[in-house]
C-alpha cells in the first residue's frame, strides 16, 4: 500500500505517544517531533508506511536511548490475553462454527495495537467482533485453501493478539510457522513476546528479520523470503502486515479489524469493519 497525505499527521502522532513512553523528558520528546518532521519531507507517496514506521522508532530509539519503550505494555497485554484464553477457547468450542469463529477471535485480537490507539476495551471489542457481520468475508476461499494445505505461514502483528491467533491456529489443525518481527518495534510481536503467549506449544516460531511494523519482504532475510515465496498458504495479521502486503499475488489471506480511515478506503469498507480478505 502507498502513503497517503493522512497519513503523514498519523506519523507524527505515533513520534510523540512513542517519544512519550520511551522518556519523560520533553525536551527529547521535541527532538524527536523536530527530526521526524524533518525526515517526513523525503518520504516519497510509493513508500509503504511500515518502512517510514521504522525509521520513526529508530529516531525514537536513538534520541531516547529506549530501543524497547513499549516492553512493559506489551507485557501487560499478553497477560490480560492469556486471562481470557480459556474463556475464548470455550466460545469456539460451542459455536456452531468454530472455524469461522476463531477467525473472529483472531481478528478481535486485533485491536491491541498501541501504534493506532493505546485506548481499547479488550473485552468489548471481542464482544463486538465476534457479533458484527465481516465487510468483506472470503470464507469460502479461506477453507478451500486450508483444505488444500498442510502448513500455514502465519505472520503475526501486535504482542497480545498472539493469544488470539494462539486459539485460530489450535482449531485449525495445521503445521503453522508463526513469523514475528526480528526486534522490538512498537507492540509488534518478537520471539519473546510469543514464548510468553504459549505459542511455541502450538506452532514454530521464525523471524522475519525485520524490524519494520510491518512485512516489508525487502527487508526481511532471505531464509524468510524463501520461507514466504514457498508458503502455500499465508495468513497476515493486522494493518501494518496489510501495509505491506496488499497487492502481492502470493497466496494471502488478510485478516484485521480497520482501525485506520485510510486503510479503511484503500480496502474500501468503513472504519472499524472487520475483514476476512483473499489478496490478490
Amino acid at each position: 500500500m502507498q502513503t497517503y497525505l493522512d497519513c503523514f499527521p498519523c506519523f507524527l502522532h505515533q513520534a510523540l505517544r512513542a517519544g512519550r513512553v520511551a522518556t519523560d523528558d520533553p525536551h527529547k520528546v521535541k527532538q524527536v517531533l523536530d527530526e521526524v518532521g524533518r525526515m517526513l519531507g523525503s518520504i516519497p507517496m510509493q513508500s509503504p508506511p511500515p518502512r517510514t514506521g521504522a525509521l520513526i522508532y529508530q529516531k525514537v530509539s536513538q534520541i531516547t536511548g529506549n530501543n524497547d519503550p513499549y516492553r512493559e505494555l506489551k507485557q501487560e497485554s499478553i497477560a490480560q490475553a492469556l486471562q481470557l484464553y480459556l474463556e475464548l477457547k470455550q466460545r469456539v468450542a460451542d459455536s456452531r462454527d468454530p472455524l469461522l469463529t476463531a477467525v473472529r477471535v483472531a481478528i478481535a485480537g486485533n485491536v491491541i495495537d498501541f501504534g493506532v490507539n493505546r485506548v481499547f476495551d479488550l473485552e468489548a471489542d471481542i464482544a463486538d467482533v465476534l457479533e458484527k457481520d465481516f465487510a468483506i468475508c472470503d470464507e469460502r476461499e479461506f477453507r478451500d485453501a486450508l483444505d488444500q494445505t498442510e502448513e500455514v505461514l502465519y505472520l503475526g502483528d501486535n504482542a497480545g493478539e498472539t493469544v488470539f491467533d494462539r486459539v485460530l491456529i489450535e482449531t485449525m489443525q495445521k503445521k503453522v510457522i508463526y513469523a514475528v518481527r526480528g526486534a522490538p518495534i512498537i507492540n509488534d510481536a518478537t520471539y519473546e513476546d510469543a514464548l510468553q503467549s504459549g505459542l511455541d506449544r502450538v506452532a514454530t516460531i521464525v523471524s522475519s528479520g525485520s524490524s519494520a511494523p510491518g512485512t516489508l519482504l525487502e527487508q526481511c532475510s532471505d531464509e524468510f523470503r524463501d520461507r514466504f515465496q514457498q508458503a502455500k498458504f499465508i495468513i497476515s495479521k493486522g494493518q501494518g502486515n496489510y501495509e505491506g502486503l496488499s497487492g502481492r499475488r502470493e497466496p494471502i489471506f488478510f485478516l484485521l479489524k480497520a482501525k485506520c480511515p485510510v486503510i479503511s478506503r484503500d480496502i474500501g469498507v468503513n472504519q472499524g469493519d472487520i475483514i476476512l480478505k483473499r489478496g490478490a
